[in-house]
């Protein structure tokens, strides 16, 4: 079936609630978020950021005192990025594809997601990135790695690199200066994976020793409605043993987690999560955690520790006991998914031992959030103090998305690069001077 524009902003229309949510830049956030009543609606909120291509000499904007450069341009949806030890910069290009709708909220969601800029045949490939002269701009570049399947997390450990394809995780040798891979991708451990995968982005950190490997799986759906039989091995971050094995469930009860790093001071696993929609403009808010061995984060039967989601049947007020409330809330429908502690010594002071959140942006709030990379200072490895946005300038004043910040990565320079996969580029966030 195919839709006029004029047919699809009546769709939008006819699904959007009235109701406004807050239009505060950080409503939402913070240790204690002030979480509103549920309000369930009959369809959910559609408010689509459509894509308008970065219009020649814009970019993002910094906080005073730093310098953007298109680090990259005219990538494949690039989402997530990871810098090797030689300074060279990994891209993970994979995107969204087209299915056959299954119901009227799945077409629904598939007209979403190409008006966002989401919905593609994916390049399924990694690219390799050099700036070698140093100026912020790579000058090389390369296809690194071919015939993946839906490329998203990267790990190297020792001389092998692991990638997280949408149902297992691969390795390649690899070794410095390298800038093609040597050889096909191997098997190493399956991940949940189709017939629906609704989540299929698969991120991946290796421990500090370099023994295990931590894998992010995300749900199946939103609460539950397609059955927790289809949740078997979801919503939760996966520990495996290198080189071969075991694996064992880290952490769970995470809808959708994305970005990992270990915290500096504490060496605690944060996370950054996607939470639960469609009960109202200012719930559930995302978040980061840190993650405690065998720890239970509430989905899909409560949110925020204890706070019943009675949509979920039948209930089970043993699991909601044992939920553990998260750290810190990342504000209502911002798909927060970047997430990189700042380990480096450029920038000012202030910002060493902060995160800096990649937030891809809502499509089903109004108004509009995330959109943004933010920075929450860190101190005695807790959050400490106002968040921040330290890139903004994605959204126009029609409030179109110019482009949608994915992961999160510092550079061997202490630059911070962005991955935005709707803009088709790499952003890198340096001091002015």
């Amino acid at each position: 079936m195919r839709l006029s524009l004029a047919a699809i902003g009546l769709i939008s229309l006819a699904i959007t609630g009235c109701s406004e949510g807050s239009t505060s830049p950080f409503a939402g956030f913070g240790e204690r978020p002030e979480l509103p009543t549920p309000k369930k609606a009959l369809l959910p909120t559609v408010n689509i950021a459509k894509i308008a291509p970065w219009p020649a000499g814009e970019q993002p904007t910094a906080p005073a005192g730093f310098k953007v450069t298109r680090y990259a341009a005219d990538l494949d949806h690039p989402r997530w990025l990871y810098v090797l030890p030689n300074g060279d910069v990994l891209a993970a290009e994979s995107a969204t594809e087209p299915a056959k709708p299954e119901g009227f909220r799945d077409w629904v969601a598939q007209i979403i997601q190409k008006q966002a800029g989401a919905l593609q045949k994916s390049p399924n490939q990694i690219v390799l990135l050099r700036d070698a002269d140093g100026d912020g701009v790579a000058e090389f570049r390369s296809v690194f790695a071919t015939d993946l399947k839906r490329p998203f997390g990267m790990a190297l450990v020792g001389d092998t690199l692991y990638v997280a394809n949408d149902d297992a995780i691969v390795r390649l040798p690899y070794a410095a200066g390298d800038t093609k891979a040597r050889g096909a991708a191997v098997k190493v451990f399956d991940l949940p994976g189709g017939p629906i995968n609704h989540h299929w982005t698969k991120n991946i950190i290796a421990s500090p020793d370099g023994t295990k490997l931590y894998a992010t799986v995300g749900s199946n759906s939103n609460v539950g409605e397609n059955g927790l039989k289809a949740e078997d091995g979801r919503a939760q971050v996966v520990e495996f043993t290198l080189p071969a094995g075991p694996s064992r469930p880290y952490a769970t009860g995470l809808r959708n987690p994305n970005g990992l790093d270990f915290e500096p001071v504490t060496g605690a696993l944060w996370t950054a999560v996607n939470e639960r929609d469609e009960i109202g403009n200012d719930l559930v808010p995302d978040y980061m955690t840190s993650l405690k061995d065998g720890g239970f984060y509430g989905w899909p039967w409560s949110y925020y520790g204890d706070h019943v989601d009675v949509r979920v049947q039948p209930p089970r007020p043993d699991m909601v006991a044992k939920a553990i409330a998260p750290d810190y809330a990342l504000g209502a429908h911002t798909a927060s998914l970047g997430l990189a502690f700042y380990k480096a010594q450029a920038f000012p002071a202030r910002y060493q031992g902060g995160v800096f959140i990649g937030q891809h942006g809502s499509w089903n709030r109004r108004p509009a959030s995330g959109y943004q990379v933010v920075y929450i200072p860190f101190a005695n490895g807790r959050p400490s103090g106002k968040p921040e946005v330290f890139l903004g300038g994605f959204l126009n004043a029609k409030g179109q998305a110019h482009g949608r910040p994915v992961g999160v990565a510092v550079d061997a320079r202490g630059a911070l690069l962005v991955a935005d996969d709707a803009g088709n580029a790499v952003w890198r966030v340096a001091p002015a001077s």
